[in-house]
Order: C-alpha cells, then structure tokens, then sequence
C-alpha cells in the first residue's frame, strides 16, 4: 500500500490526519468549554490567578511558612490588593464622572454652534431622552433584575476561582503527581514536562503583563495630570485594566483618553495626549516587553491578534482576556514537543550505523513523522 503514493504524497498525507486530529481534539474542547462556561470560567480564571501569585506563594514557603497557611495569606493578600485597586478605580470614576460628562455635553455645544444642527443641541437631547424613558420605562425592572442576576453570578464566579486559587496553590505538588499517575505508558514524564512548560507561558505572560500595565498606567496617569485631563486617575485604571487584552486594550483606552482631552481641554491638548499615548506605546514595544517579557512565549502579533478575535467570537470581553494566555500555554506545549521530538530524531539519527553522519543526521532534524 505504501507503493502506491511518493514519499513526498504520504508526508503531506501524515500532516494532514495530525492536523485534523488536533482541529478535532480543539473544536470538542471548546465546545466543552462553552458549554459549561459557568464551571470552566472560575477554573481558568484560577490558573490565572495561580500563575500570578505563584511567585508569592513560593517566596512565603522558602520563608518556612505552612502549605496552608502561605495559600491563604496569599489569597488573603489578592483580596486586600484586589479589594483596594477596585476601591481606588471606581472612586477615581466616580469622582471624575460628573467633570468627564459635562465635559462632553461642552463639547456637544460647541458641535451644535458650529455645525448648526437643531437635532443634536442639549434640549433636543434631553427631550429625546426624556421621550424614551418614558417609552422603555416598562423594561426597567426586568433589566434591573437581570442586571443583578449577572453581578450575583459574577460575585459567585469570583469566589469559586478565589477557592480554586487557594487549593491550587497548596496542592500544586500533589496534582502534578496525579497527572503522573494518570499517565498512559511511560509517557509521565513528557506529560510532566508539558504541563509545567504550559504553566510557565501563563505565569510569565501574566507577571510581565501585570508590571508592563503598571508602568503604562502609572506613565499615562501622569502624563494626563500634566496636561490637566479631567479623570486622569480613572483613565489610567482603564488603562491597566485594557492592557490584559494585547494591541486592542492600548488601543481603546488610549482612544478613550485622548476624546476626553479633546472634549475638556481642546484639540491641542488632545493632540498632546496623543504624543503620551504613543510615546508609551513606543516604550512599552521597544523597551518593556524585550526586557520583561523576553523568558515568556513570544508570539507573533497576528497570532495573537487572531487569538483575540476568536476569544471575543467565542465568550465575549472574558475570552478576550482569556484567549492570549491560553495561547501561551499552547505556543509552551508545542515548544516543549518540538524540543522533545527534535532531541530524539537528532538522538536516532546520530546512532544510525551508517559512516556518514551528517546525512544521518539531516533526516532527524526535519520533523517530519513520516520519517522516523
């Protein structure tokens, strides 16, 4: 049977059942997680979670503190810090909402003296307002309801991934054995291997994430204070908050800054805060990610946009938070695979009886599973 197709034909041939099994394997498993998006969503949540405070939890153990006790401090510490940073952002928003509003209905003014569209003044506005409230009013307590139905799973969410995060932490080591144990065959060790290289793609992608978001938030901040934005500390929450979401969350909250400097302090302060947002940008693509995140998974930028784009497809704003450190942890997989397989081809192909060792060689440097 193997006469009837070339060596190149049955190559093409082998790639093509790997790939499909895989787009098989990948297709159940989303739908697996769609489905049961309620169960799956604090789940990675908490390997998230995990991966950023693993650095905590270990520095607490080498310190001789308890298994369960440096889980809980650590938890402890991400409800004090995550508890304070919620406080800090919706009191900046809260107090510069009434400046950013009025803000913008100045500037909805002016676009009404300058343009002279009688549809778009204030008064027309607030009776447009006026006349639909009046007319949805009936579908206020029902989107009241499920308003509160969402934040109550939200809250519900949070508190089962804060769980998931403490059993996580202290049972790291006995999940890792289980993991082994469930091996099929003598395969525990490549599992093994796969499974930490996976967690340390999410960890350094999260760890690097965090202070590159710190940084741009804390520059941004200042540079809008300097030029008197209004809501400059609610802009920077906004700020750290979109960079978990690679190129699109600089973007958008970027955008949002510089409206709000043009809508309050006019075009050339807006076009000064636009020379802040580049030149963090420019900072955080030169300087920031070469120097915090160069042990991490370097990805390509349509990758990872592609990744955002099939999260926002699948879960909305959640599988766009979600999409690029799950494609870390594939991008450590396939890495790990691939230096695996690259070890054992090189291993069999110098072993080969043959004299000539570099042609011996050549075939198990090319990855290609039709050739071993």
């Amino acid at each position: 049977m193997s006469t009837l197709l070339p060596e190149p034909a049955r190559r093409v041939a082998a790639w093509c059942v790997v790939a499909l099994l895989v787009t098989g394997v990948a297709a159940v498993g989303v739908w697996l997680c769609v489905t049961l998006k309620t169960a799956v969503t604090p789940v990675l949540l908490a390997l998230l979670g995990t991966a950023l405070l693993g650095p905590l939890y270990r520095r607490l153990l080498r310190m001789k503190v308890q298994r369960s006790l440096a889980a809980g401090l650590t938890c402890a510490a991400v409800v004090a810090v995550v508890g304070g940073a919620t406080y800090i952002v919706v009191k900046a928003l809260i107090d510069s909402g009434d400046q950013i509003i009025s803000s913008l209905k100045q500037a909805a003014t002016d676009l009404s003296k300058y343009f002279g569209a009688a549809g778009t003044s204030l008064d027309d506005m607030a009776s447009n307002a006026k006349e639909l409230f009046g007319k949805f009013g009936g579908t206020a307590a029902s989107g009241v309801i499920s308003g509160l139905s969402t934040v109550g799973e939200m809250m519900a969410m949070a508190v089962l991934a804060l769980l998931l995060v403490f059993f996580f932490l202290r049972d790291s080591e006995r999940a890792m054995g289980t993991l082994r144990q469930l091996a099929p065959g003598d395969s525990a060790d490549s599992i093994e291997a796969m499974a930490r290289r996976a967690f340390e793609a999410i960890e350094g992608f999260m760890r690097g994430t965090t202070i590159i978001a710190f940084i741009d938030a804390l520059c941004i901040t200042v540079g809008l204070l300097i030029l008197g934005v209004p809501g400059a500390w609610g802009l920077g929450a906004l700020v750290f908050v979109g960079a978990y979401i690679p190129y699109l969350g600089a973007f958008l909250s970027g955008a949002v800054a510089i409206l709000v400097a043009l809508a309050d302090r006019g075009f050339a302060i807006a076009l000064w805060a636009l020379g802040v947002v580049l030149a963090v940008q420019v900072l955080e693509g030169h300087i920031l990610q070469p120097m915090i995140q160069s042990r991490t998974v370097q990805m390509h930028p349509a990758v990872v946009m592609l990744a955002i784009t099939a999260g926002a497809s699948v879960a909305g704003i959640l599988g766009m938070l979600l999409a690029v450190p799950l494609t870390a942890a594939a991008f450590g997989i396939v890495s790990e695979l691939r230096s695996r397989y690259a070890g054992t081809s090189g291993t069999s192909g110098t072993s080969g009886t043959s004299g000539t060792s570099g042609t011996s060689g050549t075939p198990g440097r090319s990855g290609d599973p039709a050739s071993s």
